[in-house]
């Protein structure tokens, strides 16, 4: 929530600014930068709540509990989906159009912010109450051990029944007459239906407890991630209060910071330096079809963005096994082969999706010359596709077996790599000295996902053979 907050109120004050660089002209209608404005300032709003979303579906699935993400983030689509067609339509300018779809995403961020902390800070209600079927024999007992002196035995304001029972006892067993009333009130005790209905219930539940605990693997268990949180120390506030971060538990993952942020840094910046170029050099048909084949692809890839996560919560519990065997080196190589294996088939399943493009593209634009740019990107998205498997495999094993340095070094020369080839293409469009149109842009980005994809697979092959020679 802190670092979210610090992100969102500086992108919010530096909007302006960035997004004038990213689009890279003074050309644009001054109606379009203010709702483009309008839409960062809101979003910025909902950056806490999506910062803590993704730790909190990390938490998930490093502890191998793939559902609660998934059922929290479908119901969170949901809101959006709600918002959307409620606010969408408004004509007000801060809540309808663009700004409306804005706050739709931050309505839907706060609710699965909230599903998150609910679901982390509550522990799922267990079985029948053991003490529920004998509850009122008890206290009859109390009337009939308790001692006169002290009244009943069980003290209601106690959550702890404590029985004084030696008075009763002698009395029960002995001939004085002062314990003549009690007797006779044990002997009826003896005799009434209420005895027997308690011995059943009670000897019911111990069948069923007994039951459960030969066939383990019938019983449902809530996932680890359940009530996770849920140790009666953390309140809401403390989330909120940065004197509540644990020192030494955040000097643990101090080490991950850089590599982990370079990394993210540098994956993004081909996709800012590809609509920077978009947005500045191409002309309004290829940026049309810009539009309508990111669309489509940001629909594709997250098919495959989820293997990168499943490799980095599955091959860890391999990597970490401090015991150098044999075994634990097939285990490795037959875990990666495995998730090598999903991602082709993951990659073969997009290319399909991609074929269908010219179908379905008639469903975005009725402009035939914007069907025919949209149909010219093709080739290019299907290569960054078809590979784009293997990457995600391969960079989320790479993560799981923590090769931080290296991913942040590759990662660091993308960073600077990448941006420059694509303002070398703006830079000879502008030029006249070559012609730079949407196929051009998309077959310079599948490039650079291939040549990633062949780094990270030879990486991990390098470190196969380490991992070999150690059991040798």
């Amino acid at each position: 929530l802190v670092v979210g907050s610090v992100f969102g109120v500086g992108l919010s004050f530096f909007g302006n600014t960035l997004l004038r660089s990213l689009i890279g002209n003074d050309s644009l209608d001054p109606a379009v930068m203010a709702a483009a404005l309008r839409y960062v300032r809101i979003r910025c709003l909902g950056m806490p709540a999506a910062l803590v979303i993704g730790t909190a579906q990390s938490a998930c699935l490093g502890m191998q509990d793939v559902k609660s993400p998934l059922y929290v983030l479908l119901a969170a689509a949901i809101i959006n989906f709600c918002g959307d067609v409620i606010m969408v339509p408004n004509s007000n300018p801060w809540v309808g159009g663009a700004a409306g779809a804005a706050w739709a995403t931050v309505f839907s961020q706060y609710g699965a912010l909230i599903m998150f902390w609910r679901w982390m800070t509550t522990r799922p209600k267990v079985g029948v109450d053991k003490g529920k079927g004998l509850k009122l024999d008890l206290k009859k007992l109390g009337g009939i051990f308790g001692s006169k002196k002290h009244g009943n035995i069980i003290h209601e304001e106690d959550e702890t029944k404590r029985v004084d029972v030696t008075q009763g006892i002698m009395e029960l067993t002995g001939t004085s007459a002062e314990g003549r009333s009690r007797r006779k009130q044990f002997r009826a005790f003896l005799g009434s239906k209420n005895l027997l209905k308690g011995i059943r219930l009670q000897s019911s539940y111990e069948s069923l407890h007994s039951a459960k605990e030969e066939q383990p693997a019938s019983v449902k268990s809530s996932p680890k991630t359940r009530g996770f949180l849920a140790d009666g120390k953390l309140t809401f506030r403390d989330y909120l209060s940065v004197s509540k971060i644990d020192a030494p538990t955040a000097k643990e993952f101090a080490p991950f910071v850089i590599p982990v942020t370079t990394t993210s840094i540098g994956r993004i910046s081909g996709y800012i330096a590809m609509s920077h170029v978009a947005s500045s050099t191409l002309g309004t048909f290829d940026m049309a079809a810009h539009q309508i084949i990111f669309s489509i692809f940001c629909c594709l890839t997250p098919i495959v963005d989820a293997l990168s996560q499943v490799a980095q919560s599955f091959v860890p519990s391999i990597h970490g096994i401090k015991a150098k065997s044999e075994a634990r080196a097939n285990a490795l190589r037959k875990t990666i082969n495995n998730f090598r294996k999903v991602g082709a088939c993951f990659g073969v399943l997009l290319v399909s999706l991609v074929s269908m493009i010219p179908l379905i593209s008639r469903y975005f634009t009725s402009d035939p010359l914007v069907m025919q740019k949209v149909n010219g990107a093709i080739p290019g998205v299907a290569l960054f596709l078809i590979v784009n498997g293997l990457m995600c495999a391969g960079e989320g094993s790479l993560l799981g077996q923590k090769d931080l340095v290296f991913l942040r070094n590759s990662y660091a020369l993308f960073f600077f790599t990448v941006p420059a080839y694509m303002l070398r293409l703006k830079y000879r469009a502008l030029a006249g000295l070559q012609t730079v149109g949407i196929g051009t842009m998309w077959a310079a980005f599948a490039t650079y996902n291939v040549i990633r994809t062949m780094i990270w697979h030879a990486r991990l092959a390098q470190l196969q053979r380490r991992t070999n020679r150690e059991v040798q």
